[in-house]
């Protein structure tokens, strides 16, 4: 049986954060289960041998995942590595099995050897080794549940990902907003900017190296350009009126931004290396919230124009601009799929309350995703598969992750404070 091999520490490892700017001294994220997925087929994640901390994270990514149902009860025991019964597991209606084992070397890595089983066809799917080192651990696991979604379902993975998130608190005046990013489970939060003063819309660069936001610490909002590995940060947007909403760029030589510098809300495009700006809309009606398509010949945006909130598309080839969302007295806040085939945006039909929503956009057939009320900010996973948002349950204020299909949602509250204004990093 072939093991195919990989070696973690060759791997770049995350540049060490400006303690400046970037700290880990933050508000832990917890995830709640709020609804599991159903009828989903069972996988069994078997303890590995020698290990405590590969396998739960693994365990919980996969749990996560909305795709799969975790078996963990009942189960044959007969699962080591390169040994299953796969009688007893079919018997047991469970027709994935994970399974591994952990060895520690001399100089404190790991050396990993896990495999996924295959029961109905009766063979190996994965069997992998890789060598780890102890300060790669949750990350290493991140990538190998990556592996195992991928392999089942031909889709990769986004349990490698961040979050970025605002967090408001009450509590600590001096640190009443701060900018944090965090893993897609909550864990490993770290703060990257805290200020008494209101933080929003923070959008990530293509390469996911640095995080823009809307800071009003100078009394008035300007958008900063923050580096992730060296706390170095940057105005990009200080102009008279309100500067707003940044949205980078496919390549990332452009910005789009909303600023009223010329009386009214409009969408401006910045040149990111000559400073240069461009206003592209103009009209009486308040434009904002642009959003670069994937393919970056266009964005989509939130105007009234047409009496109410709605989201249109503006086209770069013929400054262009077609009206995409009919559906509802209110449609903001949209963002693209990475394949451009879908917006999730904040919808409220006649008489309801906000609610995230996802349109075809080829179709504009629209399907409400979320069961709560006073959804915002939507943002997709780079795979498509699952949409964050803030809502609100009850007096709290927290992230939730759905997946697109609806079958499954987890809560990511914080124990201090609201979350809100999640963007979900580019891979």
């Amino acid at each position: 049986m072939k093991i195919m091999t990989r070696h973690l520490l060759g791997l770049a490892i995350v540049a060490a954060l400006s303690p400046a700017l970037v700290t880990t001294a933050s508000a832990q994220l917890y995830f709640e289960i709020a609804k599991a997925p159903e009828q989903a087929p069972k996988i069994a994640i078997i303890p590995f041998s020698n290990d405590r901390a590969f396998y739960p994270i693994i365990e919980n990514d996969l749990n996560r995942s909305g795709r799969f149902s975790s078996a963990s009860t009942n189960l044959p025991a007969t699962a080591t590595l390169n040994n299953v019964n796969a009688a007893e597991w079919k018997a047991a209606g469970v027709p994935y099995v994970v399974l591994g084992e952990v060895k520690p070397t001399a100089d404190g890595s790991y050396v990993i050897h896990y495999q996924l089983y295959d029961v109905e066809k009766q063979s190996y799917l994965l069997n992998e080794q890789l060598t780890v080192p102890a300060s790669r651990v949750r990350s290493a696991s991140h990538m190998i549940s990556d592996t195992i979604y991928q392999a089942l379902t031909g889709i990769k993975g986004d349990f490698t990902g961040r979050i970025a998130y605002v967090l408001r608190n009450q509590a600590t005046p001096a640190q009443r907003y701060t900018l944090q990013i965090a893993d897609t489970d909550g864990e490993q939060p770290k703060t990257v900017l805290s200020s008494r003063d209101p933080i929003l819309s923070p959008a990530w660069t293509p390469d996911a190296k640095k995080i823009a936001y809307v800071s009003f610490e100078t009394k008035r909002p300007a958008i900063y350009l923050q580096d992730l590995a060296t706390g170095q940060r940057e105005v990009l947007a200080k102009f008279v009126g309100l500067n707003g909403a940044p949205s980078f760029s496919p390549d990332g030589q452009t910005m789009l931004f909303t600023a009223s510098m010329h009386g009214n809300p409009e969408i401006y495009q910045m040149d990111l290396n000559t400073r240069q700006v461009t206003r592209m809309t103009n009209d009486s009606a308040i434009d904002t919230e642009a959003r670069y398509a994937p393919d970056g010949k266009s964005f989509i945006f939130t105007s009234d124009r047409g009496g109410s909130a709605q989201i249109y598309r503006y086209t770069f080839n013929d400054s262009s601009v077609k009206r995409l969302t009919f559906r509802g007295a209110f449609n903001a806040r949209g963002a693209l799929s990475a394949d451009g085939k879908y917006v999730a945006l904040v919808h409220r039909p006649a008489g309801s309350n906000y609610k995230v929503a996802i349109q075809e956009i080829s179709t504009g057939i629209t399907n409400i995703l979320t069961p709560t009320s006073l959804d915002e900010s939507p943002s997709f996973s780079p795979n498509g598969q699952m949409v964050v948002y803030a809502t609100r349950e009850g007096n709290r204020g927290l992230l939730a992750i759905m997946s697109t299909d609806g079958r499954f949602r987890m809560n990511l509250p914080s124990e201090q404070g609201e979350v809100r204004e999640p963007a979900w990093a580019p891979k």
